[in-house]
């Protein structure tokens, strides 16, 4: 044994030195954050009206990130019963993203804040998106088929307004993309 580790393991044995922890020692008692998982959603892959994923499983305080690809799409919620229509007042819009070409130089990220499904459609008129099946979901019930993406698409269909927006960006976080190259 070396004579500094005799001395110290000495000098604890006898009193003489501490034992309790510095502040530059792991400390098992500390909890540390775990980082969220991301999930990615592309609205409008392949100049197709859909978004992908449409159906996407994600736990609580997981982010869901919205990717915009040409022409014009963005990202509502609703309820299941009103496909095309915001949910309430403060239901998130991440607002409309034009893009030429490639993909939008920003996306629209929220938070899972608890377990509920949460309803999703694009609000693009002209194609009217949402009727034509471009909604999705976070979260579905999987043993309800009667609140199914599915049976949401059908009533989608049905809608003959256009599709409803909030007054402004709200529920969420429009921020710069953060994976331009990811070839969506």
């Amino acid at each position: 044994m070396h004579s500094s580790t005799l001395f110290i393991t000495l000098a604890a044995a006898l009193g003489l030195v501490s034992a309790a922890p510095t502040d530059n020692t792991y400390n098992p008692t500390k909890t540390y954050a775990a980082p969220r998982t991301t999930h990615t959603v592309v609205a409008g892959r392949g100049g197709r009206l859909i978004f992908d994923p449409d159906n996407v499983v994600a736990k609580v305080g997981s982010i869901v990130e919205f990717h915009f690809n040409p022409l014009n799409h963005s990202v509502v919620e609703s309820s299941f019963g009103k496909p095309c229509q915001p949910k309430d007042a403060n239901s998130f819009f991440g607002g409309f993203f034009p893009v030429r070409e490639g993909q939008s130089g920003e996306v629209f990220q929220i938070e899972v804040k608890d377990t509920r499904p949460i309803w999703f459609y694009c609000a693009q008129n002209n194609g009217a998106h949402c009727q034509s099946g471009m909604t999705g979901v976070v979260n579905q019930i999987f043993d309800r088929q009667e609140f199914s993406l599915r049976a949401h698409r059908e009533l989608a269909a049905k809608v003959q307004e256009p599709s409803g927006v909030q007054a402004g960006i709200q529920g969420g976080w429009r921020i710069p993309n953060p994976n331009p190259l990811g070839g969506f």
